[in-house]
């Protein structure tokens, strides 16, 4: 049964990190991407990072690239996003989930997405 499920998540001060945590079970990393999407109160969800292991390669919104880091532990079956130097406009609801297009074409688009985590809220906040 697939399942992903991501921890970490909490309050920071802006310029504060935080490192968002998904562990994978249910199928092999290395047969998908996986991406992080993140949904403000009112907004639609974004897809910001994604990483594919088959490809060696990894994807990143504009609105975080430079401060967020996608990596895997493949051991672990567990994708980690490292979020630095945060803002308040990075808070939001933060989901991780299997990409089926493994980080091509529209790989930002919720509506390329079958399956996704419970979430983990992210705050910012002096």
């Amino acid at each position: 049964q697939l399942q992903l499920v991501e921890s970490g998540g909490g309050l920071v001060q802006p310029g504060g990190s935080l490192r968002l945590s998904c562990a994978a079970s249910g199928f092999t990393l290395e047969g998908f991407g996986i991406g992080w999407f993140r949904q403000a109160p009112g907004k639609e969800r974004e897809g910001i990072s994604c990483i594919s292991i088959s490809r060696g390669d990894t994807k990143y919104a504009a609105s975080v690239k430079g401060r967020f880091t996608i990596s895997t532990d493949n051991a672990k079956s567990t994708v980690y996003l490292q979020m630095n130097s945060l803002r308040t406009e990075d808070t939001a609801v933060y989901y991780c989930a299997r990409n089926p297009l493994n980080c091509v074409g529209t790989w930002y688009s919720p509506r390329t997405i079958d399956d996704w985590g419970q979430g983990t809220q992210v705050t910012v906040s002096a």
